[in-house]
């Protein structure tokens, strides 16, 4: 499935990704090894693995993450990536869940 994401969608998917990661507005070393193995699936370059390593300083600026942006035939692909950062350090937050019953509501 991830390989039916254009470059964009790669970029846009692991925006959502580094996004989650920071729900409980800490990146634990088990997610930032979750998002590095996604990018490598993804093949990112190195601008994109730049950014990256960026929103995992920073989180992605909250208008950048727009749920509604992502395309509908691939919306089971960034749940299925959003919900393994989130399960990634086996703990998973009130407010982890909290979003992520969020998205999954506004993308069903």
């Amino acid at each position: 499935m991830l390989e039916d994401l254009d470059a964009s969608e790669r970029l846009q998917l692991i925006k959502f990704v580094c996004s989650f990661a920071w729900a409980d507005l800490e990146v634990r070393a088990e997610e930032r090894a979750f998002v590095a193995r996604l990018v490598e699936r993804l093949e990112l370059d190195e601008r994109e693995r730049a950014e990256v390593h960026g929103w995992l300083e920073r989180p992605p600026l909250p208008d950048s993450v727009d749920p509604m942006t992502i395309p509908p035939n691939h919306r089971k692909s960034f749940l299925v990536a959003i919900e393994g950062v989130v399960a990634a350090d086996g703990v998973i937050s009130d407010e982890e869940r909290e979003s992520l019953a969020v998205l999954q509501d506004l993308l069903a």
